[in-house]
């Protein structure tokens, strides 16, 4: 645990000397929060915000998470994995040091975004929720965090890892839920966002705002974590850089 927590601090200390990184990083989101959930003239529901909201926090989520893997990749480029992968500490420290520091990255970016809903009208005022929420975003956020680290390990530069990025992180976004209901949806759509994890936790979040405890979706979500975070902790012990 020591080990893991020395490279999840060293992974913050990068992230918070870039100042430009840290604001871009919140600059979109609360763009889509703004911009998309107060103006868009939505007939499905009285509060579009409160619809929204949910899927902007797990937005938030799904870039941190995606950005992340470039961490890795950074190092693998250039020679600090190769030693790190040589020093007699278990290789899953150098692993969850990265996906912790990626996903508490993220929930203090969602930190930022929530505040922003609260003082916008949404409907998150319960502690227990909030609670609730964050628990949601961090499993999330060790799924997909996982799911680009183990991305990152096998790519061979930071152009492929890119292209990959690019091409997953907005249809990740646009065949969820997170813009309308599934009812609102063509039958085609609806089919791919439902099997969609970003769905996954969007619903979660929603389904807690309407005070309903999502056992099933969350238990699908944390197994989803779990069976991806082994198959990275075993891609990563057989790593060859």
């Amino acid at each position: 645990m020591r080990r893991m927590f020395f490279y999840m601090e060293r992974d913050f200390r990068r992230w918070l000397r870039g100042r430009a990184n840290v604001l871009s990083t919140l600059i979109l989101p609360a763009a889509w929060l703004i911009f998309v959930g107060l103006a868009l003239p939505i007939r499905f529901t009285d509060n579009y915000l409160d619809f929204i909201a949910p899927g902007i926090l797990v937005l938030t989520m799904l870039g941190a998470s995606l950005q992340g893997g470039s961490l890795l990749m950074f190092d693998k480029v250039l020679g600090y994995l190769q030693k790190f992968l040589a020093l007699p500490a278990p290789r899953e420290s150098i692993l969850f040091g990265k996906i912790l520091f990626i996903t508490l990255r993220g929930l203090i970016q969602a930190t930022v975004i929530l505040v922003i809903a609260i003082l916008l009208g949404a409907n998150f005022l319960s502690p227990i929720l909030i609670l609730s929420i964050y628990a949601v975003l961090f499993i999330f956020g060790v799924f997909l965090s996982s799911v680009m680290t183990t991305i990152a390990l096998k790519v061979d530069d930071h152009d492929s890892y890119a292209a990959i990025n690019a091409m997953v992180s907005m249809p990740l976004f646009f065949t969820s839920s997170a813009l309308m209901p599934y009812d609102q949806m063509p039958g085609w759509l609806a089919v791919i966002a439902r099997a969609n994890p970003v769905s996954y936790a969007i619903d979660c979040i929603r389904d807690l705002q309407a005070g309903i405890f999502p056992a099933a979706t969350l238990l699908g979500l944390l197994l989803g974590a779990v069976l991806v975070l082994l198959m990275s902790v075993t891609v990563f012990r057989k790593a060859t850089v």
